[in-house]
């Protein structure tokens, strides 16, 4: 038996659970098919010392515009607007407010160098409109590390400066994956369903996954870049133009630590600190977010890969060497490893968010582009400007659904679905 749907969406992340809620809310009978055992994809919200923590996803980027400020107020959810971290470095012994100005005014003059570049088109890697003998270029590679999910050899001039950012960042005291799950709550999903090919050779789109085939006259595709370059998603026919910029668009990462701290108090509420601001291999710390005993360590880039593929536990023993070295030895024995993420190693993502490699800033655009009157792929990866956040992924799922809306017409399937025999479990 196969069922038909008028949409099927593959994923149920932020994009996949914006398209899904505005197909549903249009009356398109949609269906979103998630890989794992919960909605969210990257944005994902866990219990960690007692506290809700964000493995994924923790900020509302650009927050005046960002529909996830609207979304929590039309919820009650609560909503941080303490301004961030990174912003304050309060008594950090390693990095003296001399240097901090230093490092800050490093990182203006190259943004100034890549808007520069990216004016004349010149598409190269940032890491070109560096001077590797810089005091502060170990550093700087640090922070692209946490900020692109890669060192500035990889990250593209014009892509880099495509990014819009208000510089408003709000956070969800619990959990920002908790808010986008009671979102997208009323959705139709199906969790561990993962789709393995899409036949779009005859009038209807066939997806063939472990629970059976689902046929529907539109696909949307969610899925990480990873997944669309690797081929963990086959298309019959191939698409090799959205896996060829699929590819342009690796997914860099970002790994977070979340490490529980006896005797907090002595410690600065909402601070940050570099682990070692003289090398790239150093962590991000997060002291005592909204003052809780915890501290959130952001590791990125080659280094995090490195960390990971050491196995389990690797990434707290590295944070906790640092912080020891820059708050003393006593602290080692105050902290407490509590969650940390792989997110490299993990099968559905591949990696935290992307980027476009120098050279392939364009590719976010092909990868929009509609496949076959049918086929359409959203997610943070097609965002032209709000790409590797949340609020882009879900724009580019409210985008893809219009167009679906558009190419479905007046067209509707009449097949049943819910109850059937391969999608029984409809969340």
């Amino acid at each position: 038996m196969t069922d038909r749907v008028d949409a099927a969406i593959i994923g149920a992340g932020a994009a996949g659970l914006a398209a899904a809620v505005r197909l549903a809310g249009a009356g398109v009978d949609v269906l979103a098919l998630e890989a794992r055992d919960r909605v969210g994809g990257r944005a994902d919200t866990v219990m960690a010392g007692g506290f809700p923590v964000d493995l994924g996803c923790g900020w509302l980027h650009s927050a005046d515009i960002n529909p996830f400020g609207r979304i929590a107020r039309d919820l009650g959810a609560a909503i941080d607007k303490t301004p961030p971290h990174w912003t304050r470095q309060d008594g950090a012994p390693n990095f003296p407010a001399a240097d901090q100005r230093s490092f800050r005014q490093a990182l203006a003059d190259l943004e100034v160098r890549i808007e520069e570049a990216a004016s004349h088109g010149r598409d190269q890697a940032v890491s070109q409109l560096m001077d590797a003998d810089d005091r502060w270029f170990p550093l700087l590679n640090a922070f692209s590390a946490y900020y692109n999910g890669a060192e500035f050899d990889q990250i593209s001039t014009l892509d880099y400066a495509a990014y819009r950012d208000t510089e408003v960042n709000w956070r969800a005291p619990d959990g920002y994956g908790a808010l986008i799950g009671r979102f997208g709550a009323e959705a139709p999903v199906v969790l561990e369903c993962p789709v393995r090919r899409v036949d779009h050779r005859s009038g209807l789109a066939r997806l063939e996954t472990p629970r059976g085939t689902l046929e529907a006259r539109v696909v949307i595709v969610t899925a990480p870049p990873p997944l669309i370059a690797g081929g963990a998603i086959a298309f019959i026919p191939d698409i090799p133009a959205a896996r060829e910029a699929a590819a342009g668009l690796p997914l860099g990462l970002a790994d977070k630590i979340f490490l529980g701290v006896v005797q907090a108090e002595d410690l600065p509420v909402d601070s940050h600190l570099f682990g070692a601001p003289s090398r790239t291999e150093t962590g991000s710390y997060h002291l005592r977010p909204f003052g809780r005993p915890i501290i959130e360590v952001f590791l990125g880039g080659r280094h995090a890969r490195r960390l990971e593929a050491e196995g389990e536990g690797a990434s707290a023993a590295f944070a906790i060497e640092e912080l020891t070295q820059i708050l003393g030895s006593d602290i080692r024995a105050r902290l407490t490893p509590l969650a940390s993420t792989a997110w490299a190693a993990d099968p559905w993502s591949l990696g935290a968010y992307s980027h476009a490699a120098p050279g392939c800033a364009g590719a976010r655009a092909v990868l929009r582009q509609v496949v076959d009157e049918r086929i359409i792929f959203a997610g943070e990866a097609t965002s032209p400007d709000f790409f590797s956040t949340a609020h882009g992924a879900a724009l580019s799922g409210v985008a893809a659904a219009d167009r679906a809306l558009a190419l479905l017409g007046d067209f509707r399937m009449t097949a049943p679905r819910r109850g059937s025999r391969e999608f029984p479990a409809v969340r």
